[in-house]
């Protein structure tokens, strides 16, 4: 199955979240003639270059011999492609060699990327991450050796983060950071699961890890943030010896195969100080707020590519006669519930494409916005919709790519279609990067409650407003109601949360936040809906039959949903793990 760039889809999508308007005002010379190019030529690359080496990827995977760590065939090629066609510096600063352009038009690039190979876009992804936490807590000697590798990809960069002991419970990490004498630190520790952490992409490769001195106190206020690169560094950003880290072994996982996953191993390995000590996890947040929205766009991603493999799928394949027509054998396309499992993931990916490239918008307005007043607006809704991109989309990957399985039948079952890959490849994204249970648990902790519930509030009336309009065009009047029934309810939900708190709160999480993914999923699509109106493109026509299904099949159910939510966590408390057993 072949997989084309859904540039069309996504430049629409950038132009209903407010991206054009934000160009308007902070990125005066990227107009939209611009915005085009990149799109098109980033889709060239993912379908080109990307996109054949996915399923040899999958198959052949990255390797582990002698202690050494080398990419999956034509991976490393490809990474030297990347980079040199300037896909790694898109947002960057131009101070340190990047091209200034907005976050969302780079989610935009990066979606490509990972639908196209998402093991490969990994890499990269956790390299934006590592830019955005030098750039703000970096040395000035760091920013001027490492960060500009960093944004030209020439050197790549990762997160460690996890230990054995230490998984989202970062309080319990021992890896230890012995002052050197000399101004610097060494490590010493094993960390688990890290993404790319070694491999024969590139030269070097920067490490941002995680660890303790040895008079810090316990708990998370103990932990500080140290740089650590492959080879050691001169002053002039030459590389010297090898450091004293290394690969102990890869993982063998359910999916992304091509993703070399380290368990590193750190013998004295000569490090720096990033920020301040015992600032380390604060200063980790800023990559990992970074990753976790990048990767809800790779649960977008992973969802496209399904998509894509099940649509095309559903028109070759034929069973049955058509209720549509008297053909027989008939393309399963033609069957009533096909279809409307192919137009539900469609409208799905489309849901979750518009909060991601929403949370992408606010990121640069909390920048550049006119008025410190608009920044904090801006940067408090970002806030508030990063778990739920990252959640919800990652979530609408599983499902959708588990649709795509279901729409290929006995065939998807066999590993032989690439349809069974889509699904293994999707199930990480709802782990790393916090759990989706900690995205919730963050949104009712903290985020349902910023200026005491005035941002999801505000958020909700905008919502509502949404819906007045929809009502007023007929042949959008029932989508209106139901976005107003959902955004009343999880209005409501979230008084509910925001009063009780506690166990029956984080015993909401989940469903919360899936009642705020599934509403405001419903208001980006209602809005492609009326920026689509009047159109006879048949193309645009379908934006409103997908948000009318939408409605139907997912924001009908938002009153429910919000309705069980508030039940509290009194069955959950009286039930012992005994009660549970056979």
């Amino acid at each position: 199955m072949t997989f084309r760039a859904p540039v069309r889809d996504i430049a629409f999508a950038l132009e209903t979240v407010g991206h054009p308007a934000l160009l308007a005002r902070a990125f005066p010379d990227l107009d939209a003639d611009t915005v085009a190019a990149v799109l098109e030529a980033a889709g060239q690359f993912a379908d080109a270059e990307l996109a054949p080496l996915n399923r040899r990827g999958d198959l052949e995977g990255a390797r582990y011999e002698n202690g050494k760590v080398t990419a999956a065939p034509g991976f490393a090629d490809a990474y030297q492609a990347f980079v040199a066609g300037g896909w790694n510096s898109l947002s960057a600063d131009p101070e340190f060699g990047g091209q200034g352009l907005s976050k969302a038009l780079e989610l935009s690039v990066f979606e490509m990327v990972h639908a196209s190979n998402m093991a490969f876009g990994l890499c990269p992804m956790l390299t934006q991450a590592a830019i955005e936490a030098l750039a703000l807590h970096g040395t000035e000697r760091q920013k001027r050796i490492v960060l500009p590798k960093l944004v030209s990809g020439e050197w790549p960069g990762c997160m460690v983060l996890t230990e054995p002991q230490a998984g989202s419970d970062l309080a319990a990490l021992t890896t230890r950071a012995d002052p050197d004498g000399e101004g610097g630190y060494r490590l010493h520790g094993q960390k688990i699961f890290i993404t790319w952490g070694d491999h024969d992409a590139a030269d070097n490769i920067v490490h941002l890890v995680l660890a303790r001195t040895p008079d810090a106190p316990p708990g998370v206020k103990g932990i500080s943030l140290f740089l650590t690169s492959k080879f050691l560094l001169d002053e002039a950003g030459g590389l010297g010896p090898r450091n004293d880290f290394r690969p102990g072994s890869i993982e063998h996982k359910l999916g992304i195969h091509a993703s070399p996953t380290c368990v590193m191993l750190y013998e004295g390995a000569k490090a720096e100080l990033v920020g301040e000590l015992g600032q380390g996890l604060g200063h980790m947040f800023v990559m990992m707020n970074a990753a976790r929205l990048q990767v809800g766009v790779q649960g977008v991603a992973i969802a496209e590519r399904a998509f894509q493999q099940a649509l095309e799928f559903s028109q070759e394949r034929r069973q049955g006669k058509a209720v549509w027509s008297s053909d027989y054998p008939a393309p399963i396309y033609d069957h009533p519930d096909v279809r409307r499992t192919l137009m539900l993931m469609k409208a799905k990916i489309e849901a979750a494409r518009a909060i991601c490239l929403t949370t992408g918008v606010l990121a640069d307005l909390a920048r550049f916005a006119d008025s410190e007043e608009e920044r904090a607006a801006a940067k408090a809704r970002q806030e508030l919709l990063t778990p739920i991109a990252k959640a919800w989309s990652t979530d609408i990957g599983v499902e959708v790519a588990s649709l795509g399985v279901q729409v290929h039948g006995g065939m998807g079952f066999i590993e032989e279609t690439g349809a069974a890959q889509h699904y293994r490849d999707a199930r990480i994204a709802p782990i790393y990067e916090g759990t989706n249970g900690i995205q919730a648990n963050d949104l009712v902790g903290r985020k349902a409650g910023l200026a005491g519930g005035a941002v999801m509030r505000e958020l909700c009336a905008e919502m509502l407003l949404t819906a007045q309009t929809l009502t007023e065009s007929p042949d959008l009047a029932v989508l209106g109601h139901r976005l107003a029934l959902g955004a009343s309810a999880l209005e409501h939900a979230t008084d509910w949360v925001l009063a009780h708190g506690g166990p029956d709160a984080l015993s909401a999480a989940t469903p919360y936040l899936k009642l705020a993914g599934d509403v405001i999923g419903g208001w980006m699509l209602g809005r492609q809906a009326l920026a689509a109106g009047g159109s006879e493109d048949p193309w645009l026509k379908g934006k409103a039959a997908l948000a009318r299904l939408y409605g139907g099949q997912v924001l009908a159910a938002a009153p429910g949903l919000a309705e069980g939510l508030m039940d509290g966590a009194g069955d959950l408390e009286s039930t012992a793990a005994g009660a549970l057993a056979g």
